[in-house]
């Protein structure tokens, strides 16, 4: 067993939740869940890593194990950069790696433009970083999916029924074949989705993966990834909502990136090839300054 430390930090806002896993003697490895309103893992693979480096995992505000205030004004991609800061801050990591996923690398990349000292890499991890490109993906998507499932969504997008059950089952569809193939879900990823902040979705997100409505509609760094120098890794299931094509495009703008794509997942590779993922993760890590 590796050490692990738990604890909670304060941010503006309120009180997150961490857990760091690990004391090798590598730069650490800071990880950014998805969402926006999820939450961390404690099964992720990643944490195998922590005998070759310390893997800090936290919670987000609003999110999993942290405080959850209701205030909308804390759901901003400034305040969440500036919370990464501050756990960067209390933790000590004055040099570090991070990697995201999903949302969390919206987050990644809005905070490597603030340009902060002591990044050594970046992981893209099934990444959105074009709001309006990701959507025009699931529309693709949607197209492959039964006909009646898709005029259950269209029609109770319109009507603003999202919360029906009929809905519902037509996401489980869309869900099965694009965010994780593997069935049954594992019981954690179920709890962990129960317990996702769905507020927090909603505001900067939206209904659904089909239509951006919230704080988060215009987001798009695809003309600033040139910035991002340092080494970055960009990841994707075959089947996964951040499209292969769609991330391959975002590694094309970074000018010290590496492409990958793990063929048996949709968008949870870390649930989906847990081993496959760790390594990769692992392999690219230790390509790095220690």
């Amino acid at each position: 067993m590796m050490h692990t430390e738990e604890g909670y930090i304060p941010v503006t806002g309120g009180n997150v939740y961490y857990r760091k896993t690990g004391d090798g003697p590598g730069i650490p490895l800071l990880v950014l869940h998805g969402g926006p309103g999820g939450m961390s893992r404690e099964s992720d693979p990643i944490r195998e890593l922590g005998d070759d480096r310390p893997v800090i995992h936290y919670d987000q505000l609003g999110c999993g194990n942290s405080d959850r205030p209701e205030d909308l004004s804390l759901w901003t991609v400034e305040r969440y950069v500036e919370e990464l800061g501050q756990v960067r801050d209390a933790l000590g990591l004055e040099e570090v790696h991070i990697l995201g996923h999903s949302w969390g690398t919206m987050l990644a990349a809005a905070y490597l433009l603030t340009k902060p000292t002591g990044v050594k890499s970046v992981i893209f991890s099934s990444p959105c970083l074009n709001s309006r490109m990701w959507e025009r993906d699931q529309r693709e998507y949607l197209k492959d999916l039964p006909k009646e499932s898709q005029e259950i969504i269209e029609r109770c997008e319109r009507d603003e029924t999202t919360d029906s059950p009929e809905y519902h089952q037509a996401m489980i569809e869309f869900y099965e074949r694009h965010v994780c193939r593997l069935l049954p879900w594992p019981k954690e990823l179920l709890a962990n989705m129960a317990r996702s902040n769905k507020s927090i979705y909603g505001f900067m997100w939206g209904a659904s993966e089909f239509t951006v409505t919230g704080t988060l509609q215009d987001f798009d760094v695809t003309d600033r990834l040139n910035e991002i120098d340092i080494p970055s890794l960009f990841t994707c299931g075959r089947y996964d909502e951040a499209t292969p094509k769609t991330t391959e495009y975002y590694a094309s703008l970074a000018p010290n990136s590496d492409f990958h794509v793990f063929e048996n997942s949709a968008h949870m590779p870390g649930v989906e090839e847990p081993q496959a993922f760790a390594n990769k993760m692992r392999e690219f890590l230790n390509q790095q300054p220690r």
